[in-house]
């Protein structure tokens, strides 16, 4: 009878320590006080660009709470497709995550209609807006500030007056990249040309490559790209084009990319226009963990605030002292620079 009445405290104990396992994470396990996951859209976690600046964010938040990755920690969701992103935050959702992050605009259906379906857990939508939802936070950067830099660094090293652009797919956010690097190029020489061309996707190096090698064979001498993983072809264009001794220069995007730009006997990145996303990222996660998450809110990060920026690659001195001259004037609302 001894024996019975230990086995079932053992069995009870048992079962109690799996359900633990499998609750919420604001009581789950000692130490933990809330999780976080992230769904991509097309673009991958190693991307070098968007979702890998937002995953990079969401560990070094993670880790600097001793959370882990998985259940009860933080987690991410690849979609290789548009129609993985519901299924994705289901998972999420199901796995009990207590935030869940939307990387990019073409999750904001998804983010809303589960939003909707799921009042009690957190959602954030990154470059987009989502309206009418009390637990949705919106994040958006001024990414036209940055990319005006990138026009003027573009301006400034140019040697043929010819420079090019090349977008991922065309949307409202990718317009506003396409804007700013209009307007910076336009400030410093409104002679200098710039070629804009998109490639209906962000995860194409292919189509990227062959974009950016008939602009190189143009004798436009700097692109700036906000292409996401098509971006990557720009980046061997480039390589390719240098190898066979012509001088040009890459732009990068969302992470500083200078490491994309290197190859034997040199670099191509002439500079990076940075969005933090990562930095968004963190920063929404522990606003979550003190009960303090911005749903129903717009969040919005520009230069004056660090959320973006353009960082110095292999620009010459005199170029780079001419771009924080522009910073300054923008910062401080001498010049306004226009999303379209």
């Amino acid at each position: 009878m001894k024996k019975k009445w230990m086995a079932l405290i053992a069995t009870t104990f048992a079962l109690g320590t799996v359900l633990v396992g499998c609750g919420s994470q604001s009581s789950s396990s000692k130490g933990t006080k809330h999780s976080a996951a992230l769904v991509t859209d097309g673009g991958g976690i190693d991307d070098k660009s968007f979702n890998q600046s937002a995953w990079e964010g969401l560990k070094s938040w993670g880790k600097s709470h001793n959370l882990k990755k998985g259940v009860n920690g933080y987690n991410y969701a690849q979609s290789d497709d548009d129609s993985d992103f519901l299924p994705n935050i289901n998972k999420l959702i199901k796995a009990k995550y207590a935030t869940i992050f939307g990387i990019g605009y073409k999750l904001d259906n998804a983010i809303s209609t589960s939003a909707k379906e799921n009042p009690k857990t957190n959602f954030a939508i990154i470059d987009s807006v989502v309206k009418n939802r009390k637990n949705v936070a919106s994040v958006t950067f001024k990414t036209e500030q940055s990319s005006f830099l990138a026009g003027v660094a573009a301006a400034e090293t140019t040697k043929t007056n010819k420079v090019g652009f090349v977008g991922g797919m065309q949307s409202d956010v990718i317009k506003t990249f396409e804007a700013g690097f209009k307007q910076g190029v336009k400030a410093v020489n409104p002679k200098i040309q710039v070629d804009v061309k998109y490639a209906g996707s962000f995860s194409k190096a292919d189509v990227g490559q062959s974009l950016a090698t008939a602009m190189y064979n143009n004798n436009e001498d700097v692109i700036f790209h906000a292409a996401g993983g098509t971006g990557a072809g720009v980046f061997t264009a480039a390589k390719n084009a240098a190898k066979n001794g012509k001088k040009v220069w890459v732009i990068g995007v969302d992470q500083d990319q200078k490491a994309d730009g290197a190859y034997k006997g040199g670099n191509v990145t002439l500079a990076s226009a940075v969005k933090k996303v990562g930095t968004a990222v963190k920063d929404l996660s522990n606003q979550a963990m003190k009960g303090k998450f911005p749903g129903g809110k717009t969040v919005t990060y520009d230069l004056k605030d660090n959320g973006v920026g353009l960082v110095n690659d292999n620009m010459s001195a005199k170029a780079w002292k001419v771009v924080q001259n522009y910073q300054q004037q923008i910062e401080s609302g001498k010049i306004k620079v226009s999303p379209k």
